[in-house]
């Protein structure tokens, strides 16, 4: 995995502040969100970056583990883990041969005093008294990182897919409401354990590609409607079609352009909370008639007009 440097991603340095970061973050995103840059390649890839940078900076614990390790910050509990069982490995032996894990304790005690002991430590014996076989400590298997590329469409509700990693199948149940750059992990699917120890996880990032007309921020949905210039002035109603529902939305006399209206409830799904959403806003759009007819243009004069009287 290539190493990319989060604090460069969002223009601030290792001293930031968490204001700081919340600051950038979301002067970025604004800049490169992918429904103000429609089929814009190079800034929906921006986009995931920032997003990226945000999720590991954000968070302390995260943002400690990736100053120390970084492009492995995700594995920084395991390596942690290993070291201090190699630490632990190399200070036993060393106590118990002289520097040689297998050579036995010096003065007499012979090869199967160390075996005993290092039986007691790791396990497993350095080194068999009859059959002069060897075994070493156990070492959890490397973690596997994939992405899943989805819809918007896709994740508004959960649904269930067949993965397969390295040739093993396995059947995800993907929750509604999972996000962009969000990851889960697995456990038990990534690399084989070493000497009888615990496979690696797998770890995967989800990809959602906005495909609908709605905005996404979090679990709330944003929406321009058009409205004729007719139905603005004397009211009416529109239809919506939210992911295949649709929503019969009443519109008031005289509303003005740029109108919000706020449908509570109506938005994306809450991930992993049942039967709970967010809200859809909707900003009216009122569109002016255009290749008016003569006629036409006679009864705007006369309301035009009218409106002159008062």
């Amino acid at each position: 995995m290539e190493f990319v440097d989060y604090y460069k991603v969002l223009g601030i340095n290792k001293n930031a502040t968490e204001k700081d970061i919340k600051k950038a973050y979301r002067k970025l995103a604004r800049k490169y969100h992918p429904d103000v840059n429609p089929n814009d390649k190079t800034a929906e890839k921006k986009f995931k970056e920032i997003n990226e940078a945000n999720e590991v900076l954000s968070n302390p614990e995260n943002r400690k583990k990736y100053d120390k390790y970084g492009k492995d910050w995700k594995h920084a509990d395991e390596i942690e883990k290993q070291r201090a069982q190699q630490a632990q490995y190399a200070r036993y032996a060393g106590s118990a041969g002289g520097g040689n894990p297998f050579g036995g304790f010096s003065g007499g005690g012979g090869q199967g005093d160390y075996s005993d002991f290092f039986e007691q430590m790791f396990g497993g014996a350095a080194g068999g008294r009859a059959g002069g076989g060897r075994r070493t400590a156990k070492f959890r298997g490397q973690d596997f990182n994939a992405e899943l590329h989805l819809n918007l469409s896709d994740v508004y509700k959960s649904q269930k897919q067949t993965l397969t990693v390295n040739g093993k199948k396995i059947r995800l149940t993907i929750p509604a409401g999972v996000e962009d750059g969000q990851t889960i992990k697995i456990k038990g699917h990534g690399g084989k354990g070493i000497n009888g120890g615990p496979n690696g996880d797998l770890y995967i990032t989800f990809r959602i590609k906005n495909n609908t007309k709605f905005k996404r921020v979090g679990s709330n949905l944003y929406l321009d409607v058009d409205l004729d210039l007719y139905t603005a002035i004397l009211g009416g109603e529109v239809i919506i079609d939210i992911f295949g529902k649709k929503v019969k939305l009443k519109v008031k006399p005289e509303t003005q352009n740029g109108t919000k209206v706020k449908l509570k409830g109506k938005g994306f799904p809450v991930y992993k909370k049942k039967d709970q959403f967010g809200d859809l806003i909707i900003t009216y759009h009122i569109k002016i008639p255009t290749n008016l007819s003569e006629e036409e243009k006679e009864l705007f004069k006369k309301l035009a007009a009218l409106r002159n009287k008062k």
